[in-house]
């Protein structure tokens, strides 16, 4: 959700004002004269201006929101809203249009198609539906053409919020980069990439939500780790006499760490398959709503491996505790 816009726009290189954070704060805005130096550069095709920017949604009836106009003509053939299912672009070039994902109906308190609403400066009518166009700042992307964006946000002349700089055939992306930099004193270019990256890095490390994500996945594995290890502990301690007798009967310290590992080790492959089963259910719950849940195969088998990493690290207390049995006890029953 993070990537989206960066990831469907069809452009090499990003140009941007410097401290720009990510796709949705770009910061200042840049002028036409970045855009004329880069179009003047050799190894450049095109160079497409975006208006992307926090505004404030009013509701037909009563309240506001926040939403992200994101300005851009599709026909340049640099950014588009994807996954249409109703309406197209042409009826988003129409007066008023905008499209927006249909998960947000209730948020901005519309019923659906042909909606009206205030952003900003002026009124929009919904003309275009997307599905899966999701925000992971919860404030839903508004897709409209450039000068609609300039009208509703208020920005002046030509300014835009970014330049997506497409390259011709090939060219070395990088080499142009590094070109555009020396010319471009007041502007920061960056790859596609290193700004994907940049907005990776700034929602999931430099934010309360990605920090807080992050913060409860370490928490479940920490609270994991000690339940698991509680249980072993519990029931290696229950069994110290039959431990203490496979010590007396010249049992190695190996053979019993192996069958303390075992039994870490079907606790992680039974609590796997109930948490997989649980969280299958929740993710196919949550596909509907504004803040999905993804599960892929790469993540599956990485919770997998991290459940027997888990599992394996709690076994360690009940390994503990059995090294320091004495074989004697055996014989004091």
């Amino acid at each position: 959700m993070i990537t989206g816009n960066i990831d469907q726009a069809q452009g090499d290189l990003w140009i941007t004002t410097f401290g720009a954070k990510s796709f949705e704060d770009g910061g200042i805005l840049l002028t036409p004269r970045e855009r004329h130096q880069a179009l003047a550069t050799q190894g450049v095709a095109n160079v497409i201006p975006l208006v992307v920017a926090f505004a404030e949604w009013r509701k037909p009836g009563g309240g506001s929101s926040r939403v992200v106009v994101v300005g851009a003509d599709a026909e340049d053939g640099g950014l588009a809203p994807w996954n249409l299912v109703q309406g197209t672009w042409e009826d988003i070039k129409a007066p008023e249009g905008i499209g927006i994902d249909r998960t947000y109906f209730s948020e901005l308190g519309i019923g659906g198609m042909g909606a009206t609403a205030q952003i900003a400066q002026g009124r929009v009518r919904v003309r275009a539906l997307t599905d899966g166009v999701r925000s992971f700042t919860q404030s839903p992307y508004a897709f409209t053409t450039l000068n609609r964006a300039r009208s509703l946000l208020g920005v002046e002349g030509e300014r835009a919020t970014f330049y997506l700089v497409q390259t011709e055939p090939g060219a070395n992306p990088e080499l142009i980069r590094d070109e555009l930099r020396q010319r471009l004193e007041s502007a920061e270019v960056l790859t596609k990439a290193e700004f994907r990256d940049r907005s990776l890095k700034q929602w999931l490390f430099r934010t309360g939500a990605g920090i807080a994500l992050i913060g409860g996945a370490l928490l479940g594995i920490l609270v994991g780790t000690v339940i698991v290890a509680q249980t072993l502990y519990s029931s290696t301690k229950d069994h110290l006499n039959e431990f203490a007798t496979l010590r007396a009967l010249g049992s190695s310290s190996g053979y019993i760490h192996k069958v303390i590992l075992t039994q870490a080790g079907l606790s992680a492959v039974f609590g796997y398959l109930l948490g997989m089963a649980i969280a299958i259910l929740i993710v196919a719950a949550s596909q509907g709503s504004a803040l999905p849940i993804v599960m892929t195969p790469a993540l599956a088998f990485g919770l997998f491996v991290l459940t027997l990493f888990m599992c394996a690290i709690s076994a360690l207390s009940a390994i503990v505790k059995v090294t320091k049995i004495d074989p004697a006890t055996v014989f004091s029953r």
